[in-house]
């Protein structure tokens, strides 16, 4: 027999062979049968060489073909198999798999929450930059110079004579030297402190400060006020207690405490058995205030507050370490 017709013979052969092979296993067992080193059609083509030259050409052609062919084949019949084995892996009878959903951080939820209390007692809110300057930040505010709030221990300062903010009652000055009243500001953001991380103090933290200037506002508007935002955030059973306190921005100055939302005023480790939780420290704006931006305090009069965003995040979800908020963790921050 011809070696060209041999050449056909086995390419018949392998055809059939792989055309009724299932497995890619036995795929690749019948490659190296036929097309491996030591394959029956790789040693038919290695003796056209010796063949006369007036026959080589009819086995050329038909060694060619017959590689072709079967190469191509050989990929249709791997590319099949793939296919095949991954809808086989996939199981149309399970639920589908719901991709991941960001989140927004537990913080930036408790600032949206106060801001829309705020709001809905007609305060706007304003924002300021927090890298400050020693005036806006402690001048400004009645802040002497040897108060300790100045020290290095206690600030971080920049270049400039300039610093990270430590409240954001700064803002309260822009708005005032920019503006007339009234006034009803609230201001969130960010505020540094040079203190050391532990499960209650950050160097990084956020505060809302907020303003109401207008004639004959009081300090009972101010109790009004914190206690309207009180049982909006935590209840209608939150109590309001204020005590005697001294800020320098601020006179009269007060801290004002909330009703522990734990035991509801009953006394609990978290209150520390007292019934109430400290929030924070409030007032009427100090007359030196309005002058130093130019407001007369004859005619003026107006109240100040802050409070910490993280002290409230911490009372409202039952959190005892100020550091998870800062972490990152997934696992933390997947609860809220």
């Amino acid at each position: 027999m011809e070696l060209a017709e041999r050449i056909r013979q086995v390419a018949r052969e392998a055809e059939e062979a792989l055309m009724a092979c299932d497995d890619p296993g036995e795929l690749e067992a019948l490659r190296v049968k036929y097309l491996g080193r030591k394959g029956a059609l790789t040693l038919l083509l290695r003796e056209i060489g010796k063949l006369p030259p007036e026959e080589r050409p009819e086995a050329g052609r038909a060694g060619s073909e017959a590689k072709r062919r079967l190469e191509g084949l050989l990929e249709e019949k791997r590319e099949a198999l793939a296919k095949k084995a991954k809808r086989r892996a996939l199981d149309v009878t399970l639920p589908g798999r719901r991709p991941p959903l960001g989140k927004r951080h537990p913080l930036t939820q408790i600032i949206d929450e106060i801001v829309d209390i705020f709001r809905g007692m007609g305060f706007e809110v304003v924002e300021g930059p927090e890298i400050e300057t020693e005036y806006h930040n402690f001048d400004a505010l009645n802040t002497p110079p040897d108060h300790p709030a100045r020290d290095l221990h206690d600030t971080f300062y920049v270049e400039d004579g300039r610093l990270l903010r430590t409240h954001t009652s700064p803002v309260q000055i822009r708005v005032m030297e920019s503006r007339r009243p009234p006034l009803r500001i609230i201001s969130p953001g960010r505020c540094y402190r040079n203190d050391t991380p532990d499960a209650t103090h950050s160097p990084i933290f956020h505060q809302v400060e907020g303003l109401y200037v207008d004639k004959d506002v009081s300090f009972a508007d101010l109790k009004g006020v914190i206690a309207a935002f009180a049982r909006q955030m935590f209840g209608p059973d939150v109590k309001v207690r204020f005590r005697p306190d001294f800020f320098p921005f601020t006179e009269p100055s007060a801290e004002y405490s909330f009703s522990c939302v734990f035991c509801k005023g009953k006394g609990c480790r978290v209150c520390k058995y007292t019934g109430w939780l400290e929030i924070s420290g409030a007032g009427m704006v100090d007359p030196e205030v309005f002058k130093n931006v130019g407001y007369d305090p004859e005619e003026y009069t107006g109240f100040a507050f802050g409070m910490g965003v993280e002290r409230l995040a911490m009372l409202k979800y039952g959190i005892t370490d100020i550091r998870l908020f800062l972490e990152n963790d997934l696992r933390f921050l997947e609860q809220f």
